[in-house]
């Protein structure tokens, strides 16, 4: 016996079984520039012992 695919319905059902309701989209006048203050902080500094960051596990 074979099976029948899925149809777009099936998939939009599956879908939101999976994942629920997306949330309402903002509305353009609701939107606010994003302004960074900080640079990222994943490497250490310069000035600091390349050795000390060394970290091997």
């Amino acid at each position: 016996m074979t099976e029948q695919p899925f149809t777009e319905d099936d998939y939009a059902f599956l879908r939101h079984a999976r994942f629920g309701e997306l949330p309402p989209a903002v509305r353009p006048d609701e939107r606010i520039a994003l302004t960074e203050t900080d640079p990222g902080r994943d490497r250490p500094e310069e000035s600091e012992d390349p050795i000390r960051w060394n970290v091997q596990g």
